[in-house]
């Protein structure tokens, strides 16, 4: 017997796929005018790519530190899966290190790499740092109180 934690599935509400739905075309839009205003040919150097997942990031960890635990269930999918999950993309980064490598730009794919990756565990620090102090000063100085198993 494998000692491994089992994973439950739960059953998914239509309010909460009803906002992942309507997250990501929130999401979608909003990451097609950043690439719109950032445009850039297939071997160059992705900046739109790299600064939507810095944003990404910082995003979702202010959210889960600061709403996470007050926000319904449906708002968490809307907010997280929906609206961040469409805005961020690692396809798009692994599409443009394919692009620069195949162009012949390895300096610009690995620095793709190593800026996505170290700037979107930094960001999502900072918004998880932030959100924690946020989340506690939002609340008088008390922290909130776990969700009791109940998806709201």
């Amino acid at each position: 017997m494998s000692s491994a934690p089992s994973v439950s599935a739960r059953r998914v509400s239509a309010l909460e796929l009803a906002a992942v739905f309507v997250g990501g075309l929130i999401g979608t839009s909003l990451r097609l005018l950043i690439d719109l205003a950032l445009a850039h040919d297939l071997d160059e150097f992705a900046l739109s790519t790299l600064l939507v997942n810095t944003l990404g990031a910082f995003a979702l960890g202010l959210l889960v530190a600061a709403l996470w635990p007050r926000v319904p269930g449906w708002m968490r999918a809307g907010l997280g899966p929906g609206i961040l999950g469409s805005f961020t993309t690692f396809s798009a980064l692994a599409v443009s290190v394919v692009a620069l490598t195949q162009a012949g730009d390895l300096v610009g794919a690995v620095l793709s790499v190593v800026l996505s990756i170290g700037l979107g565990m930094l960001a999502a620090w900072a918004g998880l740092t932030l959100g924690a102090r946020l989340g506690v000063a939002g609340d008088g100085g008390r922290e909130a109180p776990e969700p009791k198993g109940v998806d709201r």
